[in-house]
């Protein structure tokens, strides 16, 4: 039975996700996930530029792979400085202001970039680019979620996601058109200009989440204007307004303080532990498996193509978000990074038979990006309103460093002369530590579950 029961005919009292789950997905609620769904495309374009012109930058200006290293990691930095800071921030003045901030600043630090004059200009500016882009992927999904149906969060969440491969794929195939004929500074001049209309366009349009209006005790007329958008003219036989969160609600500070506190700090470590891993492995492979294929006897085109099979492999992600919806979510993805160990494992028993590799290396792409993009909606439903943005954003930022060790880890194998079956047997090892992270994790969800009706924020008049 439902908890949180609507109000009857007649009642002035109105619980607001109650109200979401009861209509049909609207064209406002379409719209959300459209400008969600962008903001995440931008931010797989924007994230990926550097690496699609670094070639240029050498050729242009003199500099070796090893002098681009600022420049490449400056990014990793600010993703998750962005992160860390953007989360309590959206959790105390909003998610739509957050957001809105963060894809201008990435806009315009990625305008900037193109014309910088030197890799101190670069790195400084990759790192500014870098804290947009990671204040404004969590924020997205924190947004999203609130104004998904309940039982349609996880599928929605995760077919956003869907944009970040898209939009690094992209970026791909528009940097190999843009850069012969305008160089590589075009591409940083688009993925400025793009966020920057968009940015326009969100000021106009992007609601603020009506979950968070409620915790904030806003007045009547804005949370009955954000919800008439959903169900309609039915919104105007009430007054009043309440959130019946699902999660216990320990801290009214929210934030940090919400994110850490008892009933959570035990599934916030096992959360970051998890996304942590995940970018271990993602980085580890990305940066290296084309060298380490190329080494292991493969021609250098043969190991590039098989190696960007790994990053294609986001597009099981619906197929995920939609089992999440309907079966319990940390058993699933328990299960994802457990599958996720066989599959990197196994790509460094099959480097000799090329068909079988070419299997390997996409089922491992299918099954970690899957498990890796699906942690954002697990993390949404984990905590209560007041404490979302943050939980979201600080399991990213925490996260963003695990790229970093990721990249040092397989850089590490290579200078031990480790062979490619040691190495990939190595970095099987995080998805496994994941996969006990989410499994402890599932013990910690009952201490989060109100033990009676669940607790509503109410709107007075």
């Amino acid at each position: 039975m439902d908890p949180r029961p609507i109000a009857p005919a007649g009642a002035r009292t109105v619980d607001v996700q109650r109200l979401i789950d009861d209509h049909p997905l609207s064209g406002w609620q379409w719209l959300v996930f459209a400008m969600c769904f962008l903001i995440v495309l931008l931010d797989g374009f924007d994230t990926a530029a550097i690496g699609y012109i670094a070639p240029s930058l050498i050729k242009e200006w003199g500099v070796t792979k090893p002098m681009l290293g600022p420049v490449l990691s400056a990014a990793l930095f600010g993703l998750a400085a962005g992160a860390l800071s953007a989360g309590p921030a959206a959790d105390r003045l909003g998610r739509k202001r957050v957001l809105t901030i963060a894809v201008l600043v990435f806009g315009l630090a990625s305008l900037a970039s193109a014309f910088a004059a030197d890799l101190s200009q670069l790195a400084t500016l990759r790192f500014i680019t870098g804290l947009g882009l990671g204040a404004a992927m969590p924020n997205a999904v924190t947004l999203m979620s609130e104004y998904c149906p309940t039982s349609r969060r996880s599928t929605l969440t995760n077919l956003m996601f869907c944009g970040f491969p898209l939009g690094a794929a992209c970026g791909g195939f528009l940097a190999a058109w843009m850069i012969p004929q305008w160089g590589w500074r075009s591409v940083l001049v688009l993925g400025g200009i793009a966020p920057l209309l968009l940015t326009l366009a969100m000021v106009a349009l992007l609601p603020e989440s009506v979950r968070f209006l409620v915790t904030r005790r806003q007045s009547v007329e804005r949370i009955r204007a954000a919800l008439a958008r959903i169900a309609g003219a039915r919104v105007h036989d009430y007054d009043r307004f309440t959130l019946s969160e699902t999660r216990v609600v320990t801290n009214e500070r929210g934030g940090l303080a919400q994110v850490m506190a008892r009933p959570y700090r035990l599934g916030t470590l096992m959360l970051w532990t998890a996304y942590f891993m995940g970018l271990v492995i993602f980085y580890g492979l990305i940066n290296w498996m084309p060298l380490l294929l190329k080494e292991a006897g493969l021609e250098p085109r043969t190991a590039t193509l098989i190696s960007a099979l790994f990053p294609l492999g986001g597009i099981g992600a619906v197929f995920f978000g939609w089992l999440m919806d309907r079966f319990e979510p940390n058993r699933l993805l328990a299960l994802g990074w457990a599958l996720t160990s066989v599959a990197i494992f196994s790509i460094g028993q099959l480097v000799g038979q090329v068909g079988l590799l070419v299997v390997s290396v996409f089922l491992a792409g299918v099954l970690m990006n899957t498990s890796q993009s699906s942690l954002a909606p697990l993390a949404a439903a984990f905590y209560p309103t007041n404490g979302r943005a943050t939980g979201v954003a600080w399991m990213m930022g925490v996260g963003r460093f695990g790229g970093i060790a990721g990249s040092f880890l397989v850089a590490q194998l290579n200078l031990m002369q480790a062979s490619i079956g040691t190495v990939f047997t190595v970095v099987a090892i995080p998805a496994l530590i994941a996969a006990a992270a989410l499994w402890v994790k599932r013990g910690t969800d009952r201490a989060t579950d109100p033990d009676d009706e669940p607790a509503a924020s109410a709107l007075a008049h």
